[in-house]
């Protein structure tokens, strides 16, 4: 028996070693479309929040677990990370200046923002495509972020409500390809 081993390409791709400018690597980085989520709990009697594109879901499925990747100079994660749940909402594609609002380090992130708020203290963002009731499984350093790993207590979604994308540093909805969701 001969086993075929696949057509090599002779073109070869060039890649450029990385930069440390954060400018260069956020911008390369945001060509890559991502859904926008914002974590939010109650801390010390006070709703405490902030948003994140870095998000994951299914890092885990049994048990299911997701994670987000943060910042180290965050002056947010360290009084959200101390919260018993914390409330992860997929924002959905209406949500934008919800999202630039719990983003906002100069104004208040919850004012006029309905939420909902679990027995555990997770806040959830009312309106959105999905949410999720987690608790801090792990937080690995990894280089200036940490990456953070959840575990899900419980979940729902809104099949009506598509999710807010983020991409080359803009919002975007998702739109209808071929008669089906892009």
């Amino acid at each position: 028996m001969t086993l075929l081993s696949p057509a090599i390409s002779e073109s070869t791709r060039v890649l450029d070693v990385p930069t440390h400018d954060p400018d260069h690597v956020r911008g390369a980085m945001g060509r890559f479309p991502t859904g926008v989520v914002a974590l939010c709990a109650i801390v010390d009697g006070r709703r405490v929040g902030m948003v994140a594109s870095s998000f994951s879901a299914g890092a885990s499925y049994s048990p299911p677990m997701v994670m987000f990747s943060v910042q180290e100079s965050s002056t947010t994660w360290p009084v959200l990370h101390r919260a018993e749940r914390i409330g992860v909402s997929v924002l959905g594609s209406h949500q934008s200046d919800a999202c630039m609002q719990l983003a906002s380090r100069s104004r208040d992130r919850f004012e006029g923002l309905a939420t909902t708020v679990t027995a555990e203290g997770a806040v959830l963002v009312d309106g959105a495509a999905m949410w999720f009731d987690c608790d801090v499984y792990s937080c690995v350093p990894a280089g200036d972020h940490s990456v953070v790993v959840m575990r899900v207590h419980s979940m729902n979604i809104d099949d009506e409500v598509a999710p807010l994308i983020y991409h080359e540093r803009r919002f975007h909805g998702l739109r209808e390809i071929d008669g089906g969701r892009a």
